[in-house]
């Protein structure tokens, strides 16, 4: 396969895997920056063609394509290549609007063209199994779910480039809790229907910035892990205006009820989800993302005051980058492309996670305001349920 990557920043390295012998090549890649462009070939070898413009990219005859830009950058390109007939992996979040989401999807519905979104939580290990054992009736019927992300080093990661404007990602409950929303969505079986939420600017709204944006700088310029508390953090992004703590409740669409809280001034960076069922109660310690080897705690048996001898103790293996999700997620991703056929993600699922977190969003902003949330047109539910194949083709069956 001929593979194209446009955007050579933070993320490119998730493509690194697709470049494989004898099975996948990276041998086109566009950025409008001159450190993009060389990084390119640092990332790819020096035969892989590069462009200051993805428009020229099809001249590379590519038969997929991974458009890792910055949020708010998604669309286009995206738009471009599914119209010119070649599937297209969208990195997560897939856009900052949910009208850009539903654009997205009816445009890989009109053309025919395969979209892929890449939430990689779906692939890791420890979450894997924990929707396997939902699966397995471990906990009784899911009733609830509970999500805590602490994100150590969020100032460094979110509140020195453009992640901290609202323009270019509407908010970090959109940015970065798009892959815990999605999560949620995932092990409680439903989307979020109906939401309220509430958050601050509490710490870094204060901070030094810097004067001008960083342009093509990236967190391993800046990234200080021995500066703390995190208020004494200084060099932020010009514009700072999203919150640094947040938190949202919802209902989903089958009446589980759900909760996400998100921070960016903890100590610890990882995430930790609380499945509650009518049967029993589950819970992750450590996720996996990093050098942790994570347990899945499941209390099921009995009742008690507090014990941390669960009744039930795993341990689960976590190999390579993001716990080896990156690597599977590229794997599925050039799979699909070449033959279609069910996936761990869904372009559905990945706009149903913006649309909960605009939502969110707006209510927080709004004072905790109730905020429903727009459902997606039932013919774009049907075709991407069909994993985007239609009737009677082949590629589309499980």
């Amino acid at each position: 396969m001929r593979l194209g990557v446009v955007g050579i920043g933070q993320r490119a390295g998730l493509a690194a895997p697709a470049n494989r012998a004898g099975v996948a090549r990276v041998v086109s890649c566009a950025d409008p920056s001159p450190r993009g462009r060389a990084d390119a070939r640092t990332l790819f070898g020096p035969d892989v063609a590069v462009h200051d413009d993805h428009r020229r990219m099809l001249d590379d005859r590519l038969d997929a394509v991974f458009v890792l830009t910055p949020d708010d950058r998604h669309v286009e390109p995206a738009l471009f290549f599914l119209a010119a007939g070649v599937p297209v992996f969208v990195e997560k979040p897939l856009a900052i609007t949910v009208a850009d989401c539903d654009r997205l999807l009816r445009a890989a519905r009109d053309t025919g063209t395969r979209l892929y979104v890449g939430h990689n939580l779906r692939h890791l290990p420890v979450l894997r199994r924990m929707r396997a054992l939902i699966d397995e009736g471990v906990i009784g019927r899911v009733r609830s779910v509970w999500v805590r992300h602490f994100v150590g080093h969020g100032g460094d990661y979110y509140f020195k480039d453009w992640h901290a404007e609202r323009a270019r990602t509407t908010g970090l409950l959109l940015q970065k809790g798009a892959h815990d929303l999605d999560v949620i969505h995932w092990l409680a079986g439903g989307w979020s229907r109906d939401v309220v939420a509430m958050g601050d600017l509490a710490v870094y709204g204060a901070n030094p910035r810097r004067p001008e944006p960083v342009g093509a700088a990236r967190v391993g310029d800046w990234f200080a892990p021995e500066v703390w508390p995190p208020s004494a953090l200084t060099g932020l992004n010009p514009v700072v205006d999203v919150e640094d703590v947040s938190l949202m409740l919802s209902r989903l669409d089958n009446g589980v009820l759900a909760s996400y809280q998100q921070c960016h001034f903890t100590p610890d960076y990882w995430r930790n989800y609380t499945v509650i069922g009518d049967e029993g109660r589950m819970e992750n310690f450590g996720d996996g993302l990093e050098d942790d080897r994570p347990a899945i705690k499941v209390w099921n048996l009995r009742r008690s005051g507090y014990r941390s001898d669960a009744d039930r103790h795993e341990f689960v293996a976590a190999d390579g980058p993001h716990g080896g999700a990156d690597a599977a997620l590229v794997a599925e991703f050039l799979r699909f492309a070449a033959e279609g056929g069910p996936t761990r993600t869904s372009p559905v699922a990945a706009r149903e996670a913006v649309a909960a977190g605009v939502a969110a969003t707006m209510s927080l902003r709004a004072g905790g305001a109730r905020t429903e949330v727009p459902p997606l047109a039932p013919d774009l539910v049907r075709y991407f349920a069909d994993h985007q194949a239609e009737p009677g083709d082949p590629a589309g069956t499980s």
